[in-house]
């Protein structure tokens, strides 16, 4: 996980304050089942230290925001151990400042030891979906799009997105461009949860002129003619924020060993829902939900939060 502290990216003191509790009550959370390791300059250090549990782990690498599944590294197993595979973060398209988020990657390799092993292409992890058996799902608009990839082919992004993950097939959904700073990712919307089955997080009432609900319906199509059984999970009606860029996705959680680490709006309906149906995809972990308000406001959740490591 990243801690933000970037003051152009935050110029509300309070409001980062706030920011970085809610990164620390995830990591916090997760704690519990796995290692954290929290990515911070030391200079941060005593600050993130007085929120964060004393089984997060910080290591000094400077960060300006906390999206750790955009900027944080990809790592790959390779016949010679692990390695990083690795997507340049380029902020979203230079959309926001990000000198050092975009050596992260790179600095965690070097802590590590690890080789680096270049993707050829610019863009996020959160903008791509993979099942763990060689299929993956994206939208074009956060990858076939001149503010990451100028000059490559749809054809061309999705070998390299193939080689990167070690996968042999790509689903494309058109997506939205240039209304979010993510140009609508897909993991905000969509996960699998086995191979052949995904969550998707779709609105109960959709607006026929709202150009993400079109989106999200073209990608569920997709995925239907792509033989992907998909259970809906409704958008909640009664979020305790209602605004309309506010992300409120259930799809946006972190599965870590034992559990699942998932948000809730404050609507007790599509909560419940929500909690249901990822205790039946996933009955051998404990669903753990929270309020993570302030990520919807920014426009992410937990997923966006974190990134995985393999164990070594």
């Amino acid at each position: 996980m990243q801690w933000p502290v970037n003051r152009q990216v935050y110029k509300d003191a309070g409001f980062l304050a706030h920011v970085q509790q809610t990164i620390a009550d995830i990591a916090n959370t997760i704690a519990a089942f796995e290692p954290v390791v929290m990515l911070a300059h030391a200079d941060d250090h005593p600050n993130a230290r007085r929120v964060l549990s004393d089984a997060v782990t910080l290591w000094d690498i400077p960060t300006d925001d906390l999206w750790c599944r955009d900027a944080g590294p990809l790592f790959t197993k390779t016949p010679r151990g692990l390695a990083i595979s690795h997507i340049a973060f380029n902020g979203w398209g230079n959309k926001q400042v990000h000198a050092r988020d975009a050596r992260i990657a790179q600095a965690v390799a070097a802590r590590l030891e690890l080789p680096v092993i270049p993707s050829g292409l610019s863009g996020e992890n959160g903008g791509v979906e993979h099942d763990g058996h060689g299929l993956l799902v994206a939208h074009e608009s956060s990858w076939v799009n001149d503010n990451r990839n100028p000059g490559l082919s749809r054809h061309q992004i999705a070998d390299r997105l193939l080689n990167a993950y070690g996968a042999d097939k790509i689903i494309w959904s058109p997506g939205v461009y240039d209304l979010d700073i993510t140009d609508y990712h897909i993991d905000s919307l969509m996960r699998f949860t086995h191979a052949g089955h995904a969550l998707i997080n779709l609105p109960q009432e959709p607006d026929p002129y709202d150009p993400f609900h079109q989106a999200a319906a073209q990608t569920y199509d997709a995925l239907i003619a792509a033989n992907i059984a998909v259970d809906v999970i409704p958008e909640p009606q009664t979020p305790r924020i209602k605004s309309a860029d506010f992300v409120a996705s259930y799809a946006n959680y972190y599965l870590c060993n034992h559990a699942v680490i998932a948000a809730q709006f404050g609507d007790t309906r599509t909560d419940a829902i929500a909690q249901e149906t990822l205790t039946r995809h996933f009955p051998d972990r404990e669903v753990i939900m929270l309020n993570v308000d302030t990520l919807g406001a920014l426009g992410g959740g937990i997923h966006c939060a974190t990134q995985q490591m393999p164990a070594i």
